[in-house]
């Protein structure tokens, strides 16, 4: 029997046991901080006892023996272990908020007490870039979601969207957002779209988002956002083989505008809509979602 085994890693304070529950509640049996020694052994036996759906996270508490993970992942997938593994990220200084309303440790930091004192949030910010560093790899590969400014309930969604989309080749994960509020950690391709008449300055359509009717036809009149739509596409279908061969699991492609409501909105319904025929495409919308 085939198992269907799903690896959450990423920073500290980033969300993971969020991101565990959510795949708990879609029907994983679920293993929090598994020693990387322990993956190998603990997948053959999921096997033989014919589990159907695991999720494990990891993270930097596994010390030592992190390096050993990537190696062990390529090893699964030889022996055809259907296997996602998402990465889950946030700015520093998001870390650094949730550690100082929490008065968590962090786990790579040996400042104990409080860590809103300069002192101690030097300490904490040192040990976040470690982290970073320590995680890279396994950063690389993996489909990173920013948890940086989404609430839980976005997380758990997107979590699940991932879960459920088809294996394939390539995923690809299209997402607006809103350039005031920053651009997202997960983006491996971002398009600035500002520059494409904004419905914001329409009273009637100010209100709605490009999932309502009136905008997207009002959109639609527009041969800038055609323009644009097409130069998206053209960059992407040039690509995407290339990045499938390469074999990325998923790629990212960040659309934003001023208010992430409308234009940016707009094209990755279209994009999404476009390449899902082709690839296993997912949209979200940063913005919006938690709405």
């Amino acid at each position: 029997m085939n198992l269907d085994l799903v690896l959450i890693t990423g920073m500290s304070g980033s969300g993971k046991s969020v991101a565990l529950h959510a795949l708990e509640d879609a029907g994983y049996y679920c293993v929090d901080n598994l020693p990387p020694e322990l993956l190998a052994p603990f997948v053959a036996l999921q096997r033989q006892q014919q589990t159907k759906r695991v999720a494990i996270a990891m993270d930097v508490r596994s010390g030592v023996s992190l390096p050993l993970v990537p190696q062990q992942l390529e090893g699964l997938r030889r022996e055809g272990v259907a296997l996602r593994s998402l990465f889950l990220d946030s700015t520093t200084d998001a870390l650094l908020r949730r550690f100082s309303e929490t008065r968590r440790r962090h786990p790579l930091s040996r400042q104990e007490g409080r860590t809103d004192l300069p002192e101690q949030q030097r300490a904490l910010t040192q040990a976040i870039e470690l982290e970073r560093e320590l995680l890279a790899e396994l950063r690389d590969g993996a489909d990173v979601i920013d948890t940086s400014i989404i609430r839980p309930a976005q997380l758990q969604s997107y979590v699940k969207a991932l879960i459920s989309a088809p294996q394939s080749t390539l995923t690809l994960v299209f997402e607006s957002f809103a350039f005031k509020r920053g651009v997202p950690l997960d983006a491996d391709y971002v398009f600035d779209v500002r520059m494409l008449p904004n419905p914001h300055y329409v009273p009637a359509l100010r209100p709605l988002t490009a999932r309502d009717q009136p905008v997207i036809d009002w959109l639609r009149e527009h041969d800038d956002v055609a323009r644009m739509y097409g130069d998206i596409e053209q960059f992407l279908e040039h690509w995407l083989d290339a990045l499938a061969k390469d074999h990325r699991a998923y790629v990212t492609v960040a659309i934003g505008c001023t208010g992430g409501q409308h234009r940016s909105v707009f094209l990755v319904e279209q994009l999404a809509r476009g390449f899902g025929a082709k690839w296993a495409a997912l949209k979200r919308h940063r913005e919006l979602d938690g709405n």
